[in-house]
């Protein structure tokens, strides 16, 4: 067996590749970070080229690194729900990628919900209507690019997440896949019968021939073409970024938790064979190792906006110059002071879902400094990852006994301590918080035989440090009070 397995993390906002050794130790690491466009107030788009551009580089770096000829497989993981649409003849996108936080398609939303087709289509896809997923995206494309309708119906386009885009690209356009855990993101895609459904498709007028094949989420599916980097490489496993994360943390059953803390935030627990429903929380795919038929479960809270905030006082106000900063920052001061931070920037995700509330910053005095608005965006954070653990702590048929993290805010041990003071349970980080890749890596890797099962991937999983609750759990509800407070008054804000 070669020694290593290799993952391509394509991100929200930048592509990393990392290699693993088979106990899981980092030998390679590349990451760049590629643009994003916002063409109006609430749009938000990626140059699909430019991630293949990014994606070609990190993996001719690693490749010089490490000959590729040492690699056994390579896993893809992607950020979900962001769509485009390309010409299959000529490789081109016919428009930007429209990304998951992108608003434009709130109208559509709210027409189709006038319509009275929610429940169905929650009843099929475990999702709600909303513009964060793919199929309305979709419909704008076809509606709003010049020819595109007409390209579709004669099968001269084709379209897929970010995954099924770099997987056609690196196939040398052989291949056109995606796999369940990205497809039950679409909102074209019925997570019972694990096909594309005709009426979901008709509703957002999205002909079924420009849809990808659906594959598991593990197992060989094709190789990297032999001309682009002169050697053929299996493609082992593809997965969505989050389910990814929770395969990593060892999220195989119902009362075990993670908590992804990167652009948004999202909270996983796996509910095994069967889909668990909810009416606040999203039900989605796991993953599906192998075959098809061996689908596996979960349910999810995704909140929009977790380290963007950190990023837009970065970017936007200019108030530190790296991240890594923010905690010091924050413990400058002794508390809040009531300052409030809604990140509502581009509307409300779970448990709320309203695409029309937007961010408001609450309490602020003469007094206010920039140590208030740092330590407010990251206790919302925290406060917005309590709203999805209160909701999933009365629907798990077990208690949750801790949260496992990930992402680059965990590595913040200010807002994990607050974390764990505010939940009042532990919150376990692990020694590499790039779950994402791993979970990739690790998927496949079972994909090829470098590890023989989930269960022995598991077996190598290593925890760094462990938050336990402190203070008193009082002064934690007090705050909490305040945040939902502050909450109400960031919803319905545009008309």
């Amino acid at each position: 067996m070669k020694p290593y397995i290799l993952a391509l993390d394509l991100g929200t906002t930048g592509n990393r590749a990392i290699v693993f050794d088979k106990r899981q130790n980092i030998v390679s690491s590349f990451y760049e970070e590629f643009p994003q466009l916002y063409p109006r107030p609430g749009w938000v788009e990626h140059d699909a080229e430019m991630i293949w551009k990014s994606a070609r580089s990190i993996l001719s770096k690693t490749f010089k690194k490490i000959s590729i000829t040492k690699i056994a497989s390579i896993g893809i993981t992607n950020q979900r729900e962001t769509v485009l649409l390309w010409d299959w003849r000529t490789g081109r996108p016919i428009h930007n990628a429209i990304v998951w936080q992108c608003r434009r398609t709130a109208p559509l939303c709210e027409r189709l919900k006038r319509k009275g087709l929610a429940k169905m289509i929650h009843r099929k896809t475990g999702l709600f209507l909303d513009p964060y997923f793919s199929a309305s995206k979709l419909t704008w494309l076809l509606e709003n690019v010049r020819g595109a309708k007409k390209k579709a119906a004669a099968g001269k386009l084709l379209t897929g997440t970010i995954d099924s885009w770099i997987i056609w690209k690196l196939s040398g356009g052989r291949l056109h896949v995606t796999d369940p855990s990205n497809a039950s993101r679409t909102m074209l895609f019925n997570i019972h019968t694990r096909a594309w459904d005709k009426s979901l498709c008709r509703i957002f007028r999205v002909p079924r021939r420009v849809l990808p094949t659906v594959v598991p989420s593990s197992g060989v599916v094709g190789r990297i073409d032999k001309r682009i980097f002169g050697h053929e490489l299996p493609i082992s496993s593809v997965v969505g970024d989050q389910q990814a994360a929770a395969f990593a943390q060892g999220c195989f059953g119902p009362g075990i938790v993670k908590n992804t803390y990167g652009t948004g935030l999202f909270m996983l627990e796996n509910t095994g064979r069967t889909p668990r429903f909810s009416k606040d929380l999203l039900t989605t795919i796991a993953w599906s190792i192998g075959d098809l038929k061996k689908t596996e479960y979960a349910i999810e809270g995704s909140v929009f906006v977790g380290g963007a905030a950190i990023q837009w006082l970065r970017d936007g106000l200019g108030l530190f110059k790296h991240a890594r900063e923010t905690q010091k920052i924050a413990e400058s001061i002794s508390s809040n002071h009531h300052v409030y931070f809604v990140p509502a920037l581009v509307g409300l995700g779970a448990p709320y879902w309203d695409p029309h509330a937007r961010g408001i910053i609450l309490g602020i005095t003469r007094g206010t400094t920039r140590a208030h608005l740092v330590r407010a965006a990251l206790e919302a954070n925290a406060y917005q990852t309590r709203d999805i653990l209160e909701i999933m702590r009365k629907q798990s048929p077990k208690p949750f006994q801790a949260l496992r993290v990930d992402g680059g805010a965990s590595a913040n041990d200010f807002l994990m301590q607050f974390q764990a003071d505010l939940l009042r349970i532990s919150v376990e980080r692990p020694k590499i918080l790039e779950t994402t890749a791993l979970g990739a890596a690790g998927l496949a890797g079972i994909g090829v035989g470098f590890w023989k099962n989930k269960e022995a991937f598991n077996r190598l999983r290593r925890i760094e440090k462990i938050f336990k609750p402190r203070g008193n759990a009082l002064v934690g509800n007090r705050l909490y009070a305040e945040w939902k407070e502050a909450v109400k008054r960031s919803r319905c804000w545009l008309p």
